[in-house]
């Protein structure tokens, strides 16, 4: 008997795999709906992602300290001397950019095609708070390198979170350890990201996961009128779409070694509590929401803001049509097109807010609300004039 079949053997008299090869088949072989494209490869992609993070974050732990004394130093010493360290960390932190970006447009993809009505509301629901602890993972993680633009950045996004009524103090002190951004908030921070949010989103993504292969794909159909794709017209899963995936997998990879190389993340200066730096903004992914902000008082400012997750979570409940084509979805599709707009819009405003930039040959000088202001050859700002 050779090695093999000894192994083989051996395996099967104590876990019985010939009882788990049918429920596996059925799941490699389960046909998908004909409309399945290359965007329903994003969940994949996302999850993904998170691997990457986990595996090059823990490769980065193998160097960093989180303390206020060696934080920067160990990235630094990452970042120049340790053996592939530059690119190690250069793809953990575009794979948090990315990450954020692919499960928004796997989001964006599910509210197009309907996939969150019945029977996927809680589908979605998870969805939605993966894609809020992915956004807490990206404001967490910013500190921990404590350099200037993430110390200050969080300084403002704690305060932000201090405003809340009622709870606002607490919730800036928990935040913070203190009454200042400082090492408790670095420690803080750095336990709540690589050990509470890496398994909170693990366990949520298994569970994503067991609703998505045990409900299936959602057709184009209305609610309580889906059918089983016909042979002719469905996409096997294996090997046809998990192809798809594993093309992307590779693309994915080679755009995040692209961008580490040609483009990589500054570390900058060290934090300095004594020098606070100009327009201080968060992450392009709080930009939205930080521009907002600015037009209300800031207790009203969060209350706004804080209805977008709100609406998330609900609004497989509020959309109570039962079509899930987009084109027979007018309303729900132009709420939207108004909200991505609305996030690039006010994303955009917030880029260029508190800043001066040379636009066809003139300067000008964008105040804290984003409108521009034309600024004269001796410096002076000209009022109404754009």
């Amino acid at each position: 008997m050779s090695m093999k079949n000894i192994i083989s053997h051996w395996i099967n008299e104590r876990f019985e795999v010939e009882k788990i090869k049918g429920p596996l088949k059925k799941q490699l072989e389960k046909p998908l709906p004909g409309h399945v494209s290359w965007f329903h490869t994003l969940g994949s992609m996302s999850f993904f992602l998170f691997i990457s993070q986990v595996l090059t974050g823990i490769l980065l732990l193998v160097y960093y300290r989180p303390t206020v004394d060696e934080a920067f130093q160990s990235v630094k010493f990452i970042t120049t001397q340790a053996y592939m360290g530059w690119l190690y960390r250069q793809i953990h932190a575009w794979g948090a950019n990315l990450m954020i970006i692919i499960v928004f447009l796997h989001m964006l993809r599910t509210f197009v095609t309907g996939s969150f009505k019945k029977p996927r509301e809680i589908t979605w629901i998870i969805g939605v708070f993966l894609f809020i602890l992915t956004l807490v993972f990206g404001f967490t993680g910013y500190l921990l390198p404590w350099n200037q633009l993430a110390y200050w950045a969080t300084t403002v996004g704690t305060e932000i979170a201090g405003a809340i009524p009622f709870v606002g103090e607490w919730i800036k002190t928990l935040l913070r350890g203190g009454p200042n951004v400082g090492g408790e908030t670095l420690s803080r921070f750095f336990v709540v990201h690589v050990i509470i949010l890496p398994w909170a989103v693990f366990f949520l993504i298994a569970i994503h996961l067991f609703f998505v292969r045990w409900q299936g794909i959602a057709t184009m159909d209305p609610v309580d009128q889906a059918k089983e794709p016909k042979p002719e017209k469905s996409i096997p899963f294996f090997p046809h779409h998990a192809l798809k995936e594993g093309i992307v997998f590779f693309i994915l990879l080679g755009w995040m070694i692209t961008l580490s190389v040609l483009m990589p993340f500054e570390l900058g200066e060290v934090a300095n509590p004594l020098v606070t730096p100009l327009a201080i903004k968060p992450e392009w992914y709080f930009l939205p929401m930080y521009q907002v902000i600015k037009y209300f008082s800031k207790l009203a400012g969060i209350f706004v803001v804080s209805l977008a997750p709100l609406f998330l979570l609900v609004w497989p409940f509020l959309d109570k049509s039962k079509e899930r084509h987009p084109l027979k979805r007018p309303v729900s599709m132009t709420i939207g097109v108004l909200v991505v707009f609305s996030l690039l819009f006010f994303g955009f405003l917030g880029h260029f807010s508190e800043s001066k930039r040379r636009i066809l040959g003139k300067e000008y000088e964008f105040d804290i609300y984003g409108k521009p202001h034309v600024v004269s050859g001796d410096g002076i700002q000209q009022e109404g004039k754009k």
